[in-house]
């Protein structure tokens, strides 16, 4: 088992409010999308809301009710990148336009977390204020530039 595994985070500003007939596709979407990672090989964990599910009800900004977070814990960037852009994920990834604004800012990061750690909602928007502050680092990072694992065990 690796000592370390990869964190990812993404935001994305809704077109319309979830419940809205413009999302309704989107939301229709995420049962089979969440079961394709939940299934996807190399992946450990996603976050979900009290309704266990998906993150939809979760909002990473207090002032912002049309901003969505997804974050997940995967065994490796190999194993995120398959599944974000070789598995039935990237017909729905294809589709993001319909459904959320474009974001000038990084609205994405990835980071090493020690295996089983569970980022948390504050966590993750720290690790995309990092990149939109500093750039892609070892800190913050994305499918891009990705950095490699930590040599080091994790620190008990």
């Amino acid at each position: 088992m690796n000592a370390f595994h990869l964190a990812q985070v993404n935001v994305g500003r809704m077109l319309a409010p979830i419940d809205s007939p413009q999302l309704a596709d989107f939301v229709a979407h995420l049962p089979e999308i969440n079961t394709l990672a939940d299934q996807a090989p190399g992946f450990v964990w996603r976050m979900v809301d009290d309704g266990g599910a998906d993150s939809t009800s979760l909002r990473p900004e207090d002032d912002d009710d049309l901003l969505l977070i997804n974050c997940s814990v995967w065994e490796s960037v190999e194993a995120l990148h398959d599944y974000t852009y070789r598995s039935a994920h990237l017909k729905v990834l294809a589709r993001r336009r319909e459904w959320f604004e474009r974001l000038a800012e990084f609205h994405h990061a990835m980071w090493w977390v020690p295996a089983g750690h569970r980022p948390s909602v504050a966590e993750a928007m720290e690790r995309i204020a990092l990149i939109r502050e500093n750039g892609e680092g070892p800190e913050a990072f994305t499918l891009r530039a990705p950095h490699p694992a930590p040599s080091s065990s994790p620190a008990p």
